[in-house]
This record gives C-alpha cells, structure tokens and sequence, in this order.
C-alpha cells in the first residue's frame, strides 16, 4: 500500500466524496484499489493506493489527477518545476504567494517577485499585483505552474517564477481576444449541469479544466462573460468567479507600449 497526497485542494467536505468516482473513471480497469482517506491542512486530498497495478496507477495519478504534493520543504528542489495556487492575493503587494503543498511541519509557501511577473506580462512596465491579477484573471485558489528558482530549508522559503509553459499560455489567452469566466470550487460535473441549466450551452465554446474543481468557461467571440455571472453563480452558490477579459488586457498593453514610444517633449 502506498499514501498519497494529490496536489488537489477542497474547498468544502463534501467535495471529497466526489473524488472517488473522478478517480475511478481515471483508473478505469486497472487492478487497484484507492480509497480517499481524508485531508492533510485542512484542504489536500489523500488517497491510500494498493494492488497489483499499484505503480501504473500511482504514476496515471500523478499525470492525470494534478500530481502529488512536496509535503515538505526538503522534498523541493532547485529548478524543479512545481503546481500550486495563488493564496493571500490582498495580503502581499509586493510578490505572487502560492500554495504549492509544503505543510509538514509548517506551511511553506512560495513567492513569485512582482518584478518577475512585470517582465513577462507587462513588458516590464511597473504595475501593482492589484493590477496584475485584474488583467490577467489571477484569482485566489487559481492553478499555476511555477519553475523553482531557490531553496532555503533553514529559512523555509521557495523563491520561484512562473514557467515558460505557464508564462505562454497566458499570452496565447490574452491574445485569443476571447472572454473567459475562470470558476474556482466546482467539478466538471457540476459546471455541466449548471451551464445546461442556465441555457447557455450555445455560448459556452469549451469547458477548460485547471484542475478538479477549478475550470474556465470559454465563451464565444463577442460574449461579455461577466454579463453572464449572474446566471452561472445562482446555481454555484459555493464557487468563486473571476472574469479574464483579454481585451482589455491587450488595450492596456498596447497603451503601455504606445506610451513609451511617443517622443520625450
């Protein structure tokens, strides 16, 4: 038998009954058991894997279900690359915090610098984090990948970056110029039936999955996605909405650049 702890976060009880049959459906007719044993912090799953197929199945879990988290800060390693979610998004003005499931024996964070998200998502024009998580759709609880730049173990601290990977496909969004209503706290199951029965199936282009209970709706070109918040939200009472506009992440970018290209008077 093999313990687990998925780099998945919940956010109420009754979330961690859904995750039986998620992973069920993953694991499909392999011979192993995996039993949701309860949380570690307060919010990430752990699982207790055992059977014939148990390495084929830790390592489809490890793929497909988010990945297993660190535990502690000695299980971190430089240039290694990492997934967490933003945490503490008004409480820190000066560095992107991400909780990437270093728990044991204290919660370890860590820290993206502000200048570092400046340089790859504002050409380098200084910007507050308010301003940043605005434009970008970064949200509590939002997935991200990070790359590790540094370890300190004495001094429990990551220092980190965004990687090239996560870096780009935030840029492919932005440039998609297509609204996105990022919805943290619901599974794919729970999304479907909630766009269905707010009539907005011929809308919705794509369900993107971020994580298990963290996905984006895609709308069509033209949809104003915050418009249609409302209609979503009273049929996900427990979820969180973040709206990422690439339009107007791409107008403030343009006048970013058109500013500093205009001559010095």
């Amino acid at each position: 038998m093999t313990a687990l702890t998925l780099m998945v976060k919940i956010y109420n009880s009754h979330q961690l009954k859904q995750i039986d049959p998620i992973l069920s459906d993953l694991l499909g007719d392999l011979n192993v058991e995996v039993k949701v044993v309860g949380t570690a912090a307060g919010k990430w799953v752990q699982l207790e894997v055992s059977g014939e197929d148990e390495t084929i199945a830790t390592k489809l879990l490890e793929r497909e279900a988010g990945g297993f988290c660190p535990v502690s800060v000695e299980n971190v390693k430089k240039f290694s690359n990492l997934k967490g979610y933003v945490t503490g998004l008004d409480k820190n003005a000066e560095a992107l915090v991400v909780d990437v499931g270093v728990f044991e024996p204290n919660t370890v964070p860590a820290v993206v610098s502000l200048s570092r998200l400046q340089k790859h998502l504002t050409n380098g024009e200084k910007t507050t984090l308010k301003k940043m998580a605005e434009l970008w759709g970064i949200s509590e609880n939002l997935p991200l990948e990070l790359k590790v730049l540094e370890v300190n173990a004495q001094e429990n601290l990551i220092e980190a970056d965004l990687q090239p990977t996560q870096t780009r496909k935030l840029l492919h969004l932005k440039d998609s110029l297509i609204d996105r209503l990022i919805i943290i706290g619901a599974s794919r199951e729970e999304l479907n039936v909630a766009v269905a029965q707010a009539g907005l199936s011929r809308d919705v282009i794509d369900v993107e999955t971020l994580g298990m209970f963290e996905h984006a709706l895609v709308y069509k070109l033209g949809t104003d996605a915050a418009g249609l918040i409302g209609r979503v939200g009273r049929r996900l009472r427990k979820a969180n909405f973040t709206v990422f506009n690439p339009k107007k992440t791409f107008a403030f970018l343009n006048s970013v650049t058109n500013a500093n290209a205009a001559p010095k008077s």
